[in-house]
């Protein structure tokens, strides 16, 4: 039995986005202090890269659900 595009997008999403919340999960690993040493600067530029990435991945899904204006 094939899987429809319904499917294939409910099953790859809820794989990759646990796979994103363990990454984002193992990096706050770096925050214990005993371990590692870093700077704000550091931690705010992988902040900024993470959240800009972040507003570019949601941007691709809602500008597919924009509907052109109509009076």
């Amino acid at each position: 039995m094939t899987e429809t595009r319904q499917e294939r997008f409910k099953r790859l999403a809820i794989y990759r986005t646990n796979a994103v919340l363990e990454k984002l999960r193992i990096l706050g690993n770096l925050s214990n202090k005993t371990n590692y040493d870093y700077s704000d600067d550091e931690i705010n530029k992988i902040f900024y890269a993470i959240d800009s990435q972040l507003r570019n991945v949601k941007a691709r899904f809602i500008s597919r659900n924009k509907k052109e204006f109509k009076l």
